[in-house]
């Protein structure tokens, strides 16, 4: 260590501080080319950056996408002010709004309440049915008392159409699908099937990474493109607000809304956390120079920063969005060290010119704050243990901001202060210091620092058992603003929010016997046109009875759950068709004429998207009830798979759970095992480091366990209130221990060098609160002050980061001046000493 500060000193003396002015030129020179580049800085909260490229059930849900021609689709609720959805005026805005809508580029087609088929308004005979002689809202035909009876109780209508209370309908806008995005995922997809099958070879590799380049690069027009049509359809439905209350939902919706509050948080709130910042320092060093230069340290580090993620393609997703502030944290507390460093040195030799203090300064400091990043890398090195590429990306990301950080402040810092002169010596501290004050309850309370700590450490460990991972959309807004509002709305009153599919599949239909093929098709005959398809032909026969009794028992099952919505399958066309043959079951002959005859695009609505005749299988769609607080999402799917072959005789290997909700729950289970699991791997790497660090296997020990102790705090703090590990919050682990390892490394290097004076244990606990213990006070204090105005945000991901960052900081100070210092007392690590 004493080589390296050697080196220190001579590159600052022989290359730095000879020549400030041509450094901080090259700066300029190099911070306008990666701010040009920062233009390219993007963000990305499309569902593709958030799922495990590896897991097999996303590889199955693109092929049930493929398969049923699943199509992204956007909500409406529509809640007319009279009460009445089904009166003249009601209907007649309804159509307007639909054409309206329809005439929208990305938008392929509307479903209304007027658009959809009536079969007991009055009830229509199954001959009529197979005839495709279908009713709607606004044919003359059509009983409107008997229709609003059908909406109510239809299986297929009634929380998908219409609520339950019949006061509020939905409108279900479907998206042109992109044919260019379809096309590259496909083959991307085939691709990654092949390398997960039998490998791929050199030359499909590099058509992979090429196609995924180009899915990259598609995917953001295809994100303004939705952008642009989310804008323009809530600016269509403001027109009818006075005459209806309206909500727009959808899973592409809430992707595009958090897009636009992490934007909205990053611009709002990344200026008053500066703005405060600057108050901060200002109250606590009173001089122009130490605001300025630490704040322009800080704004060109993350503008580097960025322009780094920009000239390298590295996209920001919902998990990575908070690496500005925590670069902001990491720099400001490097240049608050070097700060306080500089005015003690100062202080102490007030007649040493600037060249002989900057020196002494960034020779003392580079060490321990070298160090220090290295750490705190090492604490978000758990990310990379991750399987989702965004989180990977997030520790790298980390890594890099943290070393740009280091090397832009220990260059910057000592250039700007070689051009500026002496400022004028200052008054002591005061005896009443804060630093003090812990620096005297840590010498006279040193017992009870341990007995509270291993209270906490214990109470940590409950808090930390009490944990739970879900993912609750509702969850991440305020409930006055207003995508909780039509989130709450359609979730309760029109099928729930988050998607989820079941696939049944049957065992290969086994051949009648000649005669009574010949006899079926005698009776197929009278209703077959003669150019019927080799599907079509197929499903004459497919709709066999005891195929038909497990698909009641799977959709009821799911219907009668209290976790799920709106059950579409082929159940509700049986349902349906059971009351129009006065409460009798089709036979198989009877559905297989229905499926023949119903016209294409009653078929397409009703059919296709739950039957696939050509893969013996069935498709169940549910949306599960997002905002319903007793939802256990994992336990949930472990639930549903359990009884399905339990209850209803579907063998194991014939069921796959599918969708979002799935694919979601995959990704919080992996970063569960990755951050939570993990930390024991962690602390392993801190241990090592520590060992580097210090060369003593105590010392290593001593600095470890603050750390752990501030990390699982927050943690216990998170279970104790309840609050889950999602998608936003699981690095808070890292965070903290991150954290926390800056104030450990800085004190216990301050430490080591200042029992070297007299050997005393405890007047060196005073000296360090003194000196070093200020720096870390002005840090925290500045950061928790500053980034508290996050807790304003209506986005709560965005106000937890603010929370806990600063709950991080407090538990680290706290940690750092009293745990620390008393445990250092109390096994002096570094020889006997003076008692």
């Amino acid at each position: 260590m004493k080589q390296l500060h050697n080196y220190v000193n001579l590159f600052y003396d022989k290359y730095i501080l000879d020549r400030p002015l041509v450094l901080i030129i090259c700066l300029v020179i190099i911070m306008s080319f990666l701010g040009y580049k920062a233009r390219d800085f993007k963000i990305d909260a499309s569902a593709e950056s958030l799922l495990l490229e590896n897991d097999e059930d996303l590889r199955y849900t693109r092929k049930i996408i493929d398969r049923y021609g699943v199509q992204d689709f956007l909500v409406i609720s529509y809640t007319p002010r009279d009460g009445d959805i089904l009166s003249d005026n009601t209907l007649k805005n309804l159509a307007r709004l639909r054409d309206e809508l329809e005439k929208l580029e990305r938008v392929s087609s509307v479903l209304s309440i007027s658009d959809v088929p009536l079969l007991e308004s009055p009830p229509l005979s199954y001959s009529e049915l197979s005839e495709g002689k279908i009713r709607k809202l606004n044919s003359p035909t059509t009983d409107r008392e008997l229709a609003k009876t059908e909406l109510r109780e239809s299986p297929f209508y009634r929380d998908l159409i219409v609520s339950r209370d019949m006061k509020t309908t939905a409108l279900v806008v479907n998206l042109h699908p992109d044919k260019i995005y379809r096309d590259l995922t496909s083959r991307r997809n085939h691709y990654l099937e092949k390398q997960a099958e039998t490998g791929l070879t050199d030359a499909e590799a590099a058509e992979l990474e090429n196609i995924v380049t180009q899915v990259h690069g598609h995917l953001d027009s295809m994100n303004k493109a939705q952008h642009k049509t989310i804008i323009e359809i809530r600016a269509v439905i403001d027109n009818y607000r006075p005459h209806a209350e309206l909500f727009l939902g959808g899973i592409t919706m809430i992707s595009d809304d958090m897009i636009s509050f992490i934007k909205s948080d990053l611009k709002m709130f990344g200026l008053g956390v500066f703005i405060l910042l600057v108050l901060l320092l200002g109250i606590i060093f009173r001089s122009l120079r130490w605001i300025i230069l630490p704040m322009l340290c800080c704004f060109l580090s993350v503008v580097a920063m960025m322009g780094v993620l920009g000239m390298f393609g590295w996209e920001v997703t919902v998990i990575s969005s908070n690496f500005i502030s925590l670069q902001l944290i990491i720099t400001l507390a490097i240049s608050i060290h070097l700060i306080v460093r500089y005015r003690e040195f100062f202080e102490k030799n007030p007649g040493a010119d600037q060249r002989t203090l900057v020196l002494d300064t960034v020779t003392s400091k580079f060490t321990p704050c070298l160090y220090a990043a290295l750490t705190t890398i090492a604490g978000f090195g758990s990310l990379l243990l991750c399987d989702i590429l965004p989180v990977i990306n997030f520790g790298w990301m980390m890594s890099a901001g943290i070393l740009l950080s280091l090397l832009l402040t220990f260059i910057l810092f000592p250039s700007g202060v070689m051009l500026l002169k002496k400022e004028a010596p200052r008054k002591e501290k005061s005896p009443l210091s804060i630093t003090g004050v812990f620096a005297r309850f840590t010498e006279a309370n040193g017992t009870l620092i341990l007995v509270v700590t291993v209270i906490l450490s214990v109470l940590s460990i409950i808090g930390i058992s009490r944990l739970k991972v879900e993912n609750s959309f509702i969850d991440y807004f305020k409930e006055s603003t207003e995508i909780y509002g039509g989130m709450k709305v359609i979730d309760q009153k029109l099928g729930g929010t988050t998607p989820l599919d079941i696939i049944v599949g049957f065992e290969p239909q086994v051949t009648e016997t000649k005669q009574e093929e010949d006899d079926d098709d005698m009776f197929l005959d009278a209703f077959e046109d003669e150019d019927t398809d080799e599907a079509e032909d197929k499903g004459k026969y497919w709709f066999a009875d005891h195929r038909m009794e497990v698909v009641e028992k799977v959709h009821d099952y799911l219907d009668n759950l209290p976790e799920t919505g709106k059950v579409l399958s082929l159940g509700t066309l049986l349902k349906i068709a059971r009351k129009l043959n006065k409460g009798k079951d089709l036979d198989s002959l009877e559905l297989g004429v229905l499926y023949s005859k119903v016209p294409d695009r009653y078929r397409e609505m009703i059919l296709s998207p739950y039957v696939s005749v050509e893969h013996d299988e069935v498709r169940f769609s549910i949306r599960i009830k997002d905002s319903l607080e007793t939802l256990k999402r994992d336990a949930l799917l472990k639930q549903i798979r359990s009884d399905l072959i339990s209850k209803t005789g579907v063998k194991p290997e014939r069921l796959h759970l599918t969708g979002t909700m799935v694919l979601y729950n995959n990704m919080l289970q992996s970063l569960f095992r990755s951050q939570i699991m993990t930390l024991g791997v962690v602390a392993l790497a801190l241990l090592l480091m520590f060992l580097v660090l210090f060369r003593s296997l105590n010392v290593a020990l001593i600095a470890l366990f603050p750390n752990l102790f501030s990390a699982g705090a927050v943690l216990g703090v998170m279970g104790w209130l309840s609050i889950p590990l999602d998608m936003m919050t699981i690095t808070i682990a890292a965070i903290s221990i991150g954290i926390a390892v800056d104030n450990t490394i800085h004190y216990i290097h301050r430490f080591r060098e200042e029992i070297k004076t007299d050997w005393d244990y405890c007047k060196t606990l005073h000296r360090c609160h003194g000196s070093i213990g200020y720096a870390m006070y002005y840090t925290s204090v500045t950061i928790i002050i500053g980034f508290s105005i996050l807790v304003l945000s209506n986005f709560y991901p965005t106000l937890y980061f603010g929370l806990f960052t600063g709950l991080a900081m407090l538990l680290a100070l706290v940690a750092a001046l009293t745990l620390l210092p008393q445990m250092l007392v109390l096994f002096k690590p570094f020889g006997k000493g003076s008692q």
